[in-house]
């Protein structure tokens, strides 16, 4: 018995996606110091991040997911704009919204720390369009003002801070930053 159930662990072993299902990585700001970490995770009702950061300003600060894994500074602009595989419009609160990389602001205390977890509802570490690691990968972003929210294309939050790439593999981006209005654009029509 004991021998069947080595040889079962065994193939169920072998038999496991070579998928990430979690994924940490390094947070910089505009200086190119690090100022810690967000750790991805996959979870049944999308992918859930913990966030431990030091050296914000005090106070609420949007943060976003983006199109490119590139966090060239000081700007960030590499990043491309927010990730948003289904086009809709910016912002948690609007009614056409929200761009698959949109996340609730976080809010650093008085020392500038922050330890929070959010979620990235809908979106996966798996394969598929709505997956922050396909093709060559996304960043997150932090603002230095909070998200209202509602205005587009960003939600009024202010210079890119911070910024951390998420990818499976260290690359050079080949990819060119896509136009946020251009959804906006096509609905015209």
């Amino acid at each position: 018995m004991r021998l069947f159930i080595l040889i079962l662990l065994i193939f169920l072993v072998s038999c496991q996606s070579d998928e990430e299902t979690a994924k940490t990585i390094d947070m910089y700001n505009t200086s190119g110091d690090m100022i810690g970490t967000a750790a991805f995770t996959e979870r049944p009702e999308g992918v859930q991040v913990e966030l431990k950061l030091e050296g914000l300003a005090p106070g609420f600060h949007g943060i976003h997911l983006h199109e490119l894994p590139a966090c060239e500074g000081p700007d960030f602009k590499s990043a491309g704009n927010h990730f948003n595989p289904e086009g809709k419009e910016h912002g948690l609160m609007h009614p056409d919204g929200a761009h698959l990389g949109d996340l609730p602001n976080i809010e650093a205390d008085g020392g500038g720390l922050v330890e929070a977890e959010i979620m990235l509802a809908g979106a996966t570490m798996l394969d598929g369009k709505n997956s922050i690691l396909e093709g060559e990968g996304t960043s997150l972003v932090i603002h230095e003002e909070q998200d209202d929210g509602v205005s587009q294309p960003s939600g009024n939050s202010g210079a890119r801070i911070a910024c951390g790439e998420v990818s499976t593999e260290e690359r050079e981006s080949t990819s060119s930053p896509s136009d946020p209005t251009q959804f906006n654009e096509d609905q015209e029509e």
